[in-house]
């Protein structure tokens, strides 16, 4: 098989690939015999129609599809492994010539786009740390003695704000009771504004035992058409007033809610979860940062198929953790006013970030070779088995013999703490003041657009082949059926594989069917 490439602009490469007519024939024959039980011609059975009656009477070009997938399933990842070709997007096939001769056609991919590294060792980096302090420690102990409150009831003054009320109610516009207007022993937090502004300000102030009535106007954007903008009055009665109790922070507190015998001991422990919550936060930051700033010293020209695939992924991902606390994603865009698409275009900028942070760790990551021991390997293991909670046998089932994505995702992490390692830390630069902000004069807007914007043109889309594309997804699509993947962090590089062109009809095809 005889293969070139041509590379074009954005990363795009053609590849020009032939078969001769022998080996046309050929493929025409095992499309027939894949295709035959569906062929009927009157005085033979359905199945049994010769090659060449089928040719005739439904036309040779009733085969064309399944002959060239035939064809291009075996000859495109040959072509693949020869030019040693990283493919990041779906392969798109046109034929360029059907005649006595064989078959010449074309496929175009998108791969991974080459580029420089700028400096990547020392760079420096905006940081802060994050300090525990007694305000802190004194905040998390007030949210414990909220949680254990209670509520007591009082009856010798007045509902106020931050009381529970449990009222019987019954709301009616222009003196008609309305659908959904009435509740009987509900219990209000008055201050919670669960309720149409100015009822629960005019329930404040009356007593236990007292009936009473309230007039409202409904918000205009309120959800019942009938309702909304309208004036109603509601007739509410005050069943019992309850108060919250706050327990007093003590030693008997500390007691009733830990471990600990006392409060002192109690603020230390609070004092040290905080303190190793905040050491770890500093150094996802920094290490964060880090990477923004290497990835800031290099320009790359990103195939806009790429921030597609990563748009996809991040879709996919919010859809299944919001499924997870039973939210549709549909549901929750339809209630926001936004459709599917002006989502994930308000993905794109991150997809992006994400995109050109797993090029860059992946070729810095190429430079280093960290090395991943049998302890490192059997670490990430058990990480992962911790955040699933089940056993790590489980996941070294889950993952197989081919654990090369997990040993991929240790080499990441280790080139991320390398850089982080390596990186200076520079005090953050204080914001500038809007009056400060003011240019003394107007410059001239340029005309010359950044790579990244160029990248963002789609290519033009041609016919291709989905039987061979399916088949060649399956490479990409191995790794991620261990529970492994989720482990991965957002700045390493996705698993690489190849994919086969989609279906196609020649134009000799198309005339010969018509």
């Amino acid at each position: 098989m005889a293969s070139t490439i041509e590379k074009k602009e954005h990363s795009q490469v053609v590849i020009s690939l032939e078969a001769g007519i022998e080996e046309w024939k050929a493929a025409l024959k095992q499309a027939y015999n894949k295709n035959k039980g569906r062929f009927q011609v009157p005085g033979f059975r359905k199945g049994k129609v010769p090659f060449q009656l089928v040719c005739q009477y439904y036309g040779e070009g009733v085969l064309y599809d399944d002959a060239m997938n035939e064809i291009a399933n075996k000859q495109y990842p040959e072509a693949v492994k020869e030019h040693e070709l990283k493919v990041v997007s779906r392969p798109e096939m046109d034929v360029t010539a059907l005649d006595e001769n064989g078959l010449k056609y074309t496929i175009s991919v998108y791969v991974k786009p080459e580029f420089e590294l700028g400096q990547y060792e020392g760079v420096e980096v905006p940081y802060k740390d994050i300090e525990v302090t007694d305000e802190d420690v004194a905040e998390e102990l007030d949210r414990m003695a909220k949680r254990n409150s209670s509520l007591e009831e009082v009856s010798d003054r007045p509902a106020a704000e931050g009381d529970t009320v449990t009222i019987d109610y019954e709301g009616f516009k222009d003196g008609v009771a309305f659908e959904g207007g009435k509740g009987e022993g509900y219990n209000l937090k008055l201050g919670s504004h669960s309720f149409i502004p100015g009822f629960e300000d005019q329930v404040a102030g009356h007593s236990e035992g007292e009936e009473f009535t309230i007039e409202v106007k409904f918000p205009e954007d309120y959800h019942s058409e009938d309702l909304k903008g309208a004036d109603a009055t509601f007739n509410v009665k005050i069943h019992a007033i309850k108060t919250e109790v706050i327990p007093e922070l003590d030693d008997e507190f500390a007691k009733d809610v830990s471990e600990f015998d006392t409060l002192d001991e109690l603020k230390a422990d609070i004092r040290k979860n905080k303190e190793e919550k905040a050491a770890k936060d500093n150094k996802a930051a920094f290490e964060n940062e880090t990477v923004r700033a290497v990835c800031d010293n290099c320009e790359i020209d990103i195939p806009q198929s790429m921030i597609d695939s990563e748009v996809e992924q991040m879709a996919q991902d919010q859809n299944a953790r919001m499924s997870s606390q039973g939210i549709e994603l549909s549901m929750y865009l339809q209630y926001l006013g936004q459709s599917i698409e002006e989502f994930k275009k308000s993905l794109e900028p991150m997809a992006r970030v994400r995109v050109k942070s797993s090029l860059v760790i992946e070729k810095i990551t190429e430079k280093l070779n960290p090395e991943v021991s049998d302890a490192d390997y059997e670490e990430e293991l058990k990480t992962i088995a911790d955040s699933y909670k089940i056993d790590i046998e489980k996941v070294k089932e889950s993952i197989g013999d081919d654990a090369s994505f997990i040993k991929d995702s240790i080499r990441a992490r280790k080139t991320v703490e390398y850089l982080a390692s390596k990186a200076k830390k520079v005090e953050p630069k204080e914001p500038v003041a809007e009056e400060e902000k003011k240019p003394a004069k107007k410059a001239a807007a340029k005309k010359t657009a950044k790579a990244d914007d160029a990248a963002e043109e789609k290519p033009a889309k041609k016919t291709a082949s989905k039987k061979a594309a399916d088949d060649g997804e399956a490479k990409e699509t191995k790794a991620k059926k261990a529970p492994a993947k989720k482990a991965a962090k957002a700045e390493e590089a996705p698993a690489e594989g190849e994919e086969k062109p989609k279906k196609t009809r020649a134009k000799k095809a198309k005339a010969d069917e018509e």
